[in-house]
């Protein structure tokens, strides 16, 4: 079995790849923060990914959960003495398990016999599991807002813009700042609901109220277009 830890302690993180090659297990990689994992996970797929719930860096543990889990890619959270509101919200994502650190050999290795047992006897597709029962997180992100994680529903999004090394998610209400690049934040948005029209912009097809030959209107923003996405922008918008 091929497993990710995504731990930013690096002393743990080091110690459970320890055990995990001593019982076993192939370790695909030791990262310390969510976006560094996403870019690995395009190069690797693991088959566990063991989680610290509170990872620094603008998306934590939850949040990648999250993603992980509309991936169909079991989880489980590493904690260390978390408030009742943070384990409701990682009860969200369906880990497979929690463990409590500092993490026992003994209980590791249990906890990883059962998530693999867990997981090995789901019968249905992964694809058809998410047809048939639509994951509670498929329609949103949670972003930080201040020292609290809110709800931002993919509907809600008007556009969003790359300015450097972040990213502007702009909705009707207000602006959320997120600090991952565009590239990655574009692989976790329903391919269809947006499209790039631009190296810079991202925009909710759903909320497109004109465009010309190189711009696009949202509400009173005009925003540029650029030739080498206009084909498959106006592709896009006959679909909508």
């Amino acid at each position: 079995m091929k497993i990710l830890v995504v731990e930013d302690e690096m002393i743990i993180g080091a110690k459970l790849s320890m055990y995990l090659t001593d019982m076993g297990y192939e370790v695909t990689g030791l990262i310390p923060r969510a976006e560094e994992a996403l870019l690995h996970l395009k190069e690797s797929r693991p088959d566990m990914v063991l989680l610290d719930i509170r990872l620094k860096g603008a998306m934590d543990g939850i949040e990648l959960a999250g993603i992980l889990q509309e991936r169909d890619i079991p989880v489980i959270f590493l904690t260390a003495n978390s408030d009742d509101a943070t384990f409701d919200q990682a009860k969200m994502t369906r880990p497979y398990a929690f463990l409590s650190k500092p993490v026992e050999k003994r209980e590791l290795k249990r906890v990883l016999e059962l998530a693999a047992n867990l997981y090995a006897g789901k019968e249905q597709p992964a694809a058809k599991r998410k047809e048939e029962s639509p994951s509670p997180l498929a329609d949103r992100l949670f972003v930080h807002d201040g020292d609290k994680r809110v709800k931002l529903l993919f509907d809600s999004i008007l556009y969003i813009q790359a300015e450097r090394n972040y990213c502007r998610i702009v909705t009707r209400e207000k602006d959320h700042l997120l600090s991952m690049p565009m590239k990655s934040l574009e692989s976790e948005l329903p391919a269809q609901l947006f499209q790039r029209i631009h190296r810079s912009y991202i925009v909710n097809l759903k909320q497109v109220e004109e465009v010309d030959d190189s711009s696009v209107r949202i509400g009173k923003s005009i925003l540029p277009m650029s030739q080498s996405y206009r084909k498959d922008f106006l592709l896009r918008i006959k679909l909508v």
